[in-house]
């Protein structure tokens, strides 16, 4: 059989031009991944300044200042346990409400009730911001694991009697941070005369999130915030996934990538006045980019905005980092219409929260109790690169790194050390 030699000088070009084209794309897209970064002579290097004796940040001007090394942070805080305790029949109810930056303090101050007064911890449900926006416990954190962390520390019942739960049960207040001598002078009597009450944690607006407070209530916030709340699995695996896309479209900072804490109608309901010559109480999306590029991060960067919805006053910030996203562009489409079709959007919230946990930098554009509930589930990971945005920003970190972790003010800092 004769060999045409056109055939096989074709059938070698063509390998020869895949060989080509395989390597055309390792070295465009696979070979950056694994090299390590460059060092040249146009990266700079400053002390960023924080509580921890020797731990620096480089700031690198091509690259950004990433924070390379995350603290290693250990658990040290004693588990509030109930060994001696009377046990009771009767029963604690609450709810979890006004988004889960409220839900460890809530849920602290009901385990600690439940635990002076020796009564049965009813599961708790989750109610939205609007009236009759209801859900189970389950739908959003993990049932089995909540009642394991409760294990020694206070009884829990997953399905109290229907006559009470459905009932009208007397409601008390009780201020956040509940003390035992409140407990045991306004609560205690009138649990010994119902046998089952309501509690309703209230908070005072100008109350800082400080490690001053005594021993016990630390304790039960600890034990809520860093060990009883975690999301069910479907949840989990939803904000893991949109991590993953937000990292995966991060190539040029290493899959690292920024969580802004910015709503435009949050905005709009706050005064916004100056609080002092340097620095406002809250950021606008234009003030957000000029900040983030003054202090050195490229413009390539990945940033995650917590606003539902793109509304036009994000352009700004868009135009200097144009890799900007919302959750519904890296949303799943196939769950979309489960946790983002919501006239509520609670769901949303907890997305929120969790995105700005695990962020490599988180960006608060207003100084609330969601930056402050962040913050210490931060901590807790040692993900403490958290920057405050000012006005006048210099290469100092005094300037810009939150209070909470230069002066290591946050009551996180008692659970872990």
């Amino acid at each position: 059989m004769a060999v045409d030699l056109r055939q096989v000088m074709a059938a070698f070009l063509t390998f020869s031009m895949f060989i080509m084209l395989g390597n055309m794309i390792k070295r465009d897209h696979i070979d950056p991944l694994l090299e390590p970064l460059p060092v040249s002579p146009d990266v700079q290097y400053h002390a960023l300044k924080v509580s921890k004796p020797g731990m620096v940040k480089l700031i690198e001007t091509k690259y950004g200042p990433w924070m390379e090394n995350n603290e290693t942070m250990n658990p040290c805080w004693t588990k509030p346990l109930s060994k001696g305790k009377v046990q009771s029949n009767g029963y604690i109810f609450f709810s979890l409400t006004h988004g889960p930056e409220y839900h460890a303090s809530q849920l602290a101050n009901a385990v600690a009730v439940a635990m002076h007064l020796g009564a049965t911890l009813a599961l708790p449900d989750i109610r939205g911001t609007k009236l009759g926006d209801k859900r189970h416990f389950g739908e959003v954190y993990d049932v089995e694991n909540f009642i394991r962390s409760m294990n020694g520390v206070v009884r829990v019942d997953k399905n109290p009697p229907a006559g009470l739960s459905n009932g009208r049960l007397p409601i008390v207040r009780v201020p956040n941070r509940v003390s035992e001598d409140f407990i045991a002078s306004t609560i205690e009597p009138m649990f010994k005369s119902k046998r089952n009450l309501k509690i309703v944690t209230y908070f005072n607006p100008s109350a800082v999130t400080k490690g001053k407070a005594d021993k016990s209530s630390n304790a039960y916030q600890c034990l809520s915030m860093f060990e009883s709340l975690k999301f069910q699995t479907d949840l989990q695996e939803l904000v893991d996934s949109m991590v993953g896309t937000l990292r995966s479209m991060s190539q040029s900072s290493r899959g690292r990538f920024i969580a802004v804490d910015l709503r435009v109608e949050m905005l709009a309901k706050k005064s916004c006045k100056e609080t002092d010559e340097t620095s406002k109480r809250c950021q606008n999306a234009e003030e957000i980019g000029m900040f983030l590029k003054k202090i050195g991060f490229h413009t390539d960067t990945t940033i995650y905005l917590t606003q539902t919805g793109w509304h036009s006053s994000l352009n700004a910030l868009r135009d200097v980092f144009p890799n900007t996203f919302t959750k519904e562009a890296i949303i799943p489409a196939d769950e979309k219409a489960k946790y983002m079709d919501s006239e509520s959007h609670e769901y949303e919230k907890f997305i929120d929260f969790y995105m700005c946990t695990v962020g490599d930098v988180f960006v608060p554009a207003l100084r609330s109790r969601f930056y402050a509930s962040v913050v210490g589930n931060r901590i807790a990971y040692g993900n403490t690169q958290i920057l405050l945005p000012a006005m006048n920003t210099t290469s100092s970190g005094e300037d810009y790194i939150s209070p909470y972790i230069a002066k290591k003010s946050h009551f996180a800092y008692s659970c872990f050390c």
